[in-house]
């Protein structure tokens, strides 16, 4: 599945928060979005899921615009893992990993769902939990728990707005891992929105950089990762050293001022 975002904008109030915004991804794509704060990272994800409503500009999935699609089939197209989960109503983990499966069924499931159920925490390894009410649970080990809910939700595209936040260095690892395996073996899409530039450079085929609302660099993870780039977004003076055929980055400190330029750079 195709996905093709056109000269969005969005602003809250007089606040404009994404101009001119404009990305394509591609099948079995895994699109890293960094930035610093108030960038513009969740809510370009929100806009691509339909939470937010652009003021200008199109979005659409093969050609054909997220405007005109019913929510349950766009939830069948799009899975979405929010930046911080929160539980209303108690639930067991199973039953929320299972609400993944509701835009192709309605609320009845099957014995089939409930082996899809099962597999999904497994592949996390969080099926002991599987009876244990979300809320007890921490904040990390609810991230994993949302995460399998998407999976269930059997997308073409993720979203992942900071898919590690809450989550121990050996988690991040574990759960990124899942992520690229998963696009790669089922040959669906992501984006995710991520502040870890080093997890962004590790694991995203292609990297978009976002400054004030605005694509500033977009390419492969060594075009993108510069020193140059990121003092000029960031303000951190770094360096780049070259692992795996990646850039790792060093911070070494932060400058007194920088631009704030937003021309894009490929």
């Amino acid at each position: 599945m195709k996905l093709k975002v056109k000269d969005v904008e969005f602003s809250y109030g007089s606040v404009l928060v994404l101009k001119d915004v404009s990305i394509e991804l591609a099948a079995s794509e895994m699109l890293g979005v960094v930035g610093p704060n108030g960038a513009g990272k969740s809510t370009l994800l929100r806009c691509i899921d339909r939470i937010l409503k652009p003021q200008r500009g199109d979005i659409l999935l093969d050609g054909r615009d997220i405007k005109e699609m019913h929510l349950m089939e766009l939830a069948r197209k799009i899975g979405y893992i929010p930046q911080s989960a929160s539980q209303v109503f108690p639930a067991t983990v199973f039953d929320t990993v299972l609400m993944g499966r509701r835009p192709h069924l309605g609320w009845r499931s099957s014995e089939k769902d409930t082996e899809m159920v099962l597999e999904t925490l497994q592949l996390l390894n969080i099926e002991e939990f599987a009876m244990r009410d979300i809320n007890e649970l921490s904040g990390g080990q609810q991230q994993k728990i949302f995460i399998a809910r998407a999976l269930t939700q059997k997308p073409e595209i993720l979203l992942l707005d900071e898919p590690t936040s809450n989550l121990d260095i050996r988690h991040q690892l574990e759960v990124m891992g899942i992520i690229k395996d998963i696009v790669r073996e089922k040959q669906i899409s992501a984006i995710m929105a991520i502040h870890d530039l080093n997890l962004a450079s590790r694991y995203a085929d292609r990297i978009i950089m976002m400054n004030s609302g605005k694509i500033f660099s977009t390419g492969d993870p060594v075009s993108v990762l510069t020193p140059d780039n990121i003092k000029h977004v960031y303000g951190v003076e770094v360096k780049v050293n070259n692992h795996d055929e990646r850039p790792y980055i060093v911070p070494i400190r932060p400058v007194r001022q920088y631009g704030d330029e937003t021309t894009e750079r490929n």
